[in-house]
């Protein structure tokens, strides 16, 4: 994974990871700051890997949501402190097989979660649509 990103004003950067455009900026409104960037590729990171976990595992899966929400420390760095993430899935699956999907994922797949802090407060939650 190679990219740069070039200062344009203020706490506005563009550039690119590996090809691909992006924008930046830790102050405005119309573009994600770097923890918001964070926080979604947590939340991409394990919806990918459970996905990938029920797809593999031969489950219909015909929707996926996740919604998330993180709280950062009041204090310098303030990293993340705490993140929930909850999985609304679509399809006729069994609960376990979704709630051992989500435990792969945390447990051993997601690399994001992984470089986070290790003290980090990660709740989660699913909701089963049967569909």
């Amino acid at each position: 994974m190679k990219g740069e990103l070039n200062w344009i004003e203020a706490q506005r950067f563009v550039g690119q990871v590996d090809g691909i455009a992006l924008t930046l900026d830790g102050e405005a409104d119309d573009t994600l700051g770097p923890m918001q960037m964070v926080l979604g590729g947590l939340a991409g990171c394990m919806a990918i890997d459970v996905a990938h976990i029920l797809e593999r595992g031969r489950q219909p899966l015909e929707a996926l949501l996740v919604s998330f929400e993180g709280r950062r420390a009041e204090s310098q760095p303030r990293r993340f402190v705490a993140a929930n993430l909850h999985f609304v899935v679509t399809g006729p699956i069994d609960p376990p097989k979704i709630e051992r999907a989500i435990t792969l994922s945390r447990e051993k797949y997601c690399s994001v979660l992984h470089s986070l802090a290790p003290d980090l407060d990660l709740t989660t939650s699913f909701e089963s649509n049967q569909g």
